[in-house]
């Protein structure tokens, strides 16, 4: 199936060299205040004891159930990026919302993937749930959309939502491709080739947040997921870049509605605004 139509995020966004300013400014901001944060992310986070088993379909409190959410960060980051976003998914009903670290030695999307997997499986232990979400900034979008597609995953991932994840690759800054990770972030990598690849019966679906003053997505449409047997969900951001992506409040906003809203049962997404 193919790609839902992109919606709109920011509506009445000032003329774009005024928004480059302003989103500029926002990604200064928050790479500050970043930095102070990173060093508490660092470490795994402390796994929790079993968490009591979701109610199956049909019992009292099934149909208010939020499954686990388990959220992925980008290149040279950490789960310390996640604060915001954890912060608002509990607040609004998910009891189970983890984070997991790729190591700052990851040289591999499909070493880091088939790790992931191993993760998740151990989640579902876990928690009791035969299924989670997933939500990836950058190359954690990437990484999780890999361990889908390429290992397995749409059996145990029930939506993916990414932000800011380069699906057709990037062009961003050359000289960073003596790292093998960015390397692999390229459009001409064999990951991005495999990915590009046929995928029948994929069980998951995706949701897509692109936007348009993302310089790190080069270009921005990059960010786009459209493949033709993907069901997916493209969601463009005005104003925002790319590091404000997972704590921007809109953004947030929408995350939880993309996580809430679709209906796995008939396989649509309600409407996300978060105008």
């Amino acid at each position: 199936m193919g790609a839902l139509p992109a919606l709109s995020v920011v509506s009445g966004a000032p003329r774009p060299s005024a928004a480059l300013v302003r989103s500029t400014a926002l990604e200064l901001a928050i790479l500050t205040c970043h930095a102070v944060l990173y060093p508490t992310g660092m470490t795994q986070e402390r796994r929790p004891p079993p968490v009591v088993p979701p109610p199956a379909p049909g019992e009292p409190g099934a149909a208010e159930h939020r499954i686990p959410v388990l959220l992925l960060h980008g290149f040279i980051d950490n789960r310390s990026v996640f604060v915001l976003l954890r912060r608002s998914l509990r607040r609004h009903g998910w009891r189970h919302v983890t984070s997991l670290n790729h190591s700052l030695l990851t040289r591999d999307i499909r070493t880091t993937a088939a790790a992931l997997g191993r993760y998740v499986e151990e989640l579902c232990v876990r928690t009791g749930a035969p299924r989670i979400d997933v939500v990836g900034h950058s190359l954690g979008g990437l990484v999780a959309r890999y361990y889908v597609q390429r290992l397995g995953g749409d059996a145990r991932v029930r939506r993916l939502v990414t932000l800011g994840t380069p699906h057709g690759g990037t062009l961003v800054a050359p000289l960073m491709s003596v790292h093998p990770l960015v390397r692999q972030m390229r459009p001409d990598s064999d990951v991005i080739a495999e990915l590009t690849a046929p995928a029948p019966d994929c069980r998951t679906r995706f949701v897509s947040f692109w936007s348009d003053l993302d310089q790190i997505m080069v270009p921005v449409e990059t960010a786009r997921l459209d493949h033709p047997d993907l069901v997916t969900r493209n969601i463009r951001v005005s104003g925002v870049g790319h590091l404000a992506l997972p704590v921007h409040w809109a953004v947030t906003a929408g995350i939880r509605q993309a996580l809430a809203s679709w209906d796995e049962a008939d396989g649509t997404l309600g409407a996300v605004s978060v105008a």
